[in-house]
């Protein structure tokens, strides 16, 4: 075997096959040697000058890499490749990153499999590094990667092309051949750049300091908050303090809005650490969650692209009750983001902390960037936040017990977090440092005391900070027993984080070299990329259902693609409101790919236009590549229709469940053709949400406030669109949520949108709103009186239900009088100010007050 005479006696090549190195723009020919030597390996890359060899002298060793702790190795194995899709093998040792495209067989398996198996042994036996000083013999008279080139070899060439890194030279030739062309000019710039990146970039320590406290409520009337966020004598660079339940008052709760902002924000401000000149960069709010970013005044014009998102995880996914705030910012080359959340409460609610993190996770999106930024896509994370996760396998005298002993880690084995992290459900990925402080939670406030009221609960960790990323060092984790005003104790967190920082200098340089090579290539060849499929078939669909398909697209050519999924002439959106990519936008270096992610989701805004007919589930889609071809994609799914997105005027002339009706049917219906004689005076699913909660939910406590359970509604919808003899599934609030995505997801709410303006305008004089009503078409009107009916005997029960009327008219103020829906390009910005908001929810809300508290009856004589 001619790899085998390149290596000495005890060197043996236990495979060797041809492939093609892969970097930036270029593709070359290489061998891959996997080479053992006693119990080490190592991968060896050699040149050929010509294929295959035929002598000893026709092979150069390149590079040799050890099999050691810093190599590392995966390959493309992706179910739906294709069989005549090339495999990619990436391989990283230490800072070295080489991408080898192979052809698909069986050596190629043999390859991967004892490349695995080498590694597999460098794990078990942990050889040092001087068992490894063999390879210098090999390395040592020969040609290597990270030295210059030889100047034989340059001098029987053409003039190399050396763009990203030392670690490949190609010949002009070969790139006039076809074997390496250029990408288009940004997105070649700014691979070339990120592959750079470790030689005009250094780290910085950064102290970094994280607080959490949730308030129960208190003004920070005459309160100091040194003590927590002063505590070090070290000053932070950068603050990151959340707090919790800052207003509890009706009116923070229904239209987000309060006075105690400022007063935190005042007291926070004075707080801040004494040696340190701070400026505020970032602060979010939403009701009682705030969120608030500081950073010492030298390193502000250094944080950029500073971002806020908000997520409410309460009734209908966005009462702010619960759920996060979050802040998306990168300080000089690091990208950070900051969330502040807090979840569901009460003891036995851990799944729905898992569904509120999940909502949160998947809900956040910074906009400011294009594309979006999503929740995971920063190079560190913080987690903070009343988390609200109990301890509840344990009598609450022994926990109390265990924690005077201060045996902590007894108590800790049954906190749900934990448990739940375990089971992979919640937090994936994050770390917390050791708790080595009592529970945050609960104390009656103003002591140190354990809750004492009936309820006794056990204490808990509720209050908890956690991390993601690389480059972060925990230093302290404590809580601050000594701020007694609530019945949260505040925890604080500090971190020394590694921060990428540019050396202009050098950044310009690099970059001035990356342009004038490139101005060699530019233009020479177009970027080419393969997918998968051009037609993306769903199969049925239903009703707040989602489901994803993927398509892969690969870069084929030798040069960086730069794609997206651009609108097509006289659309306001690249795809249909019924579905989303992600991304939509991106860039893949030569012999990558990029899994896209298709998801249909038909839910309250969509629903309707699928029923009536005017949509359906077929878009085409146009990938566009930055100076190459656009392809076309077909995406196609059938929809199964539900009464929810249908319209009132629709259901009351349809006796039988709704999946017994024939499409053309209901279609006619919801164009007002072919009417029944003799319809119902309301819908029937609105009388049989209102009968099951007249019957069973009528003193239940937080009606209409506490959220539903997803797959619950679900059931909920199949029992309405199919009926059934058992009866309705769901609990109570499920139930009361279901109703009130019925209300909103018709295609115009209860009130119609032309009349909105005057019922605002009208809000604050009854009369005039009764009028209103009354020109309402009667199937409106007779629904419109028939829920406020039913409200006002829920409020005949309010000693037992804990509800109000102002509560009550602002929720069904937002679904009788909803706002238009947004375009997808008109939900990046946010039309509306918070304060103008607010005003208009209040005049909603005013409206239906009136018919809340005052008898209707006038309206069933037809007065």
């Amino acid at each position: 075997m001619i790899v085998q005479s390149k290596f000495v006696s005890g060197e043996t090549v236990i495979i060797a096959m041809e492939a093609s190195l892969i970097q930036g723009w270029v593709k070359a020919a290489r061998i891959i040697a996997l080479l053992n030597k006693g119990t080490t390996h190592a991968l060896v890359i050699l040149i050929t000058s010509r294929t295959p060899p035929q002598v000893y002298s026709d092979l150069t060793i390149e590079r040799v890499l050890p099999i050691d702790q810093d190599f590392k190795c995966n390959i493309n194995t992706d179910d739906k490749q294709q069989d005549s899709l090339d495999v990619y093998l990436n391989v990283t040792s230490r800072k070295l990153h080489l991408i080898f495209e192979m052809r698909p067989g069986v050596v190629t398996s043999s390859l991967v499999s004892e490349i695995f198996r080498a590694i597999e042994v460098y794990q078990k036996t942990k050889n040092s590094a001087s068992e490894f000083l063999w390879i210098q013999k090999l390395t040592g008279n020969t040609r290597n990667l990270n030295s210059n080139i030889n100047e034989e070899v340059q001098d029987n060439t053409d003039p190399l092309v050396d763009l990203e890194s030392p670690v490949l030279v190609v010949t002009r030739r070969s790139i006039a051949s076809g074997k390496s062309p250029v990408a288009a000019r940004e997105s070649a710039v700014r691979y070339q750049m990120a592959c750079k990146e470790d030689d005009y970039t250094y780290s910085k320590t950064f102290r970094i300091f994280i607080g959490t406290w949730n308030v129960n409520g208190q003004p920070p009337n005459g309160i100091k908050l040194h003590r927590w966020l002063s505590y070090d004598k070290t000053p932070p660079d950068v603050y990151a303090i959340g707090f919790q339940e800052l207003d509890l008052t009706k009116e923070a709760f229904l239209f987000n809005d309060t006075p105690r902002e400022e007063e935190w924000r005042q007291v926070v401000a004075k707080s801040l650490h004494p040696n340190g000149i701070y400026e505020q960069v970032a602060i979010v709010r939403l009701v009682g969650m705030m969120l608030l970013i500081y950073a010492l005044h030298n390193h502000v014009p250094y944080i950029k692209d500073v971002s806020v998102d908000t997520v409410g995880t309460g009734i209908m996914g966005k009462m702010g009750n619960k759920g996060g705030v979050a802040v998306s910012c990168s300080i000089h080359n690091t990208s950070i983001c900051f969330v502040n959340a807090h979840l569901a409460a009460h003891c036995e609610e851990y799944e729905r902390r898992n569904q509120d993190y999940a909502d949160i996770c998947a809900r956040l999106s910074f906009t400011k960037y294009v594309p979006p930024k999503n929740f995971k896509d920063h190079d560190q994370i913080y987690w903070l936040g009343d988390l609200n996760y109990r301890i509840t396998e344990m009598d609450v005298m022994v926990a109390k017990q265990y924690i005077d002993e201060e045996n902590y880690s007894a108590v800790l084995a049954l906190d749900q977090l934990g448990q739940q992290r375990r089971l992979g459900r919640v937090l994936q990925g994050f770390q917390e440092a050791e708790i080595t402080f009592k529970p945050t939670y609960k104390y009656d406030p103003g002591t140190d005391n354990w809750d004492s009221s009936e309820k006794g609960r056990a204490p808990a960790w509720c209050d908890r900070i956690l991390w993601k990323g690389e480059a972060i060092t925990s230093i302290d984790y404590r809580s601050h027993t000594e701020l007694k005003i609530s019945d949260h104790k505040p925890v604080s967190a500090i971190f020394d984080s590694q921060i990428r920082i540019i050396d202009m200098a050098k950044y310009r340089k690099i970059h001035e070299e990356v342009m004038k090579k490139l101005d060699k290539l530019e233009n020479e060849f177009l970027p080419q990329v393969m997918v998968d499929t051009t037609e993306i078939i769903f199969d049925t669909l239903k009703f707040l259902e989602p489901s994803s398909k993927e398509l892969i697209i690969a870069n084929t050519g030798q040069v960086p693609v730069q794609f997206e999924f651009i609108k097509k002439l006289g659309d306001t959106s690249y795809c249909k409101e019924w579905l989303d990519i992600e991304p939509f936008k991106g860039f893949i270096k030569p012999g990558e790919k990029c899994d896209t992610r298709f998801e249909i989701y038909v839910d309250k805004r969509s629903a309707c236009k699928l029923n009536s007919g005017e949509d359906k589930l077929y878009d085409i889609l146009i990938l566009h590549l930055e100076g190459g071809k656009d392809i076309f994609i077909t995406v196609t799914g059938t929809y199964e229709r539900s009464c929810f997105g249908s319209s009132m005027e629709a259901l009351v002339h349809i006796p039988v469940p709704i999946r017994e009706i024939p499409i053309g049917r209901l279609m006619e219906l919801e164009n007002n053709k072919n009417l029944s004689q003799e319809p119902y005076a309301i819908p029937k699913e609105i009388w049989l949400l209102v009968d099951r909660l007249y019957r069973h939910g009528i003193k239940t406590t937080g009606l209409f406030e506490t959220p539903g359970l997803p797959s619950e509604i679900i059931a909920i919808r199949d029992w309405l669109d199919n009926w059934s003899q058992d009866p309705m599934p769901g609990s109570v609030h499920s139930v009361a949520e279901a109703l009130l995505l019925l209300l909103e997801s018709t295609a115009e709410p209860l009130i119609p949108y032309n009349l909105h303006s005057v019922c605002l305008s009208a809000a604050t004089n009854y009369l005039q709103c009764k009028q209103i009503v009354m020109q309402l078409p009667e199937i409106r009107r007779t629904v419109f009186v028939y829920i406020c009916y039913f409200l006002q005997e829920l409020l005949n029960h309010t000693q037992d239900n804990e509800l109000d009327a102002k509560t009550l008219a602002t929720i069904f103020g937002s679904i009788f009088l909803r706002d238009p829906p947004r375009s997808r390009g008109d939900k990046n910005q946010r039309s509306r100010t918070q304060v103008v908001q607010a005003t208009i929810d209040r005049k909603k809300a005013a409206f239906v007050y009136h018919f809340l508290i005052n008898d209707q009856s006038d309206f069933i004589l037809g007065r």
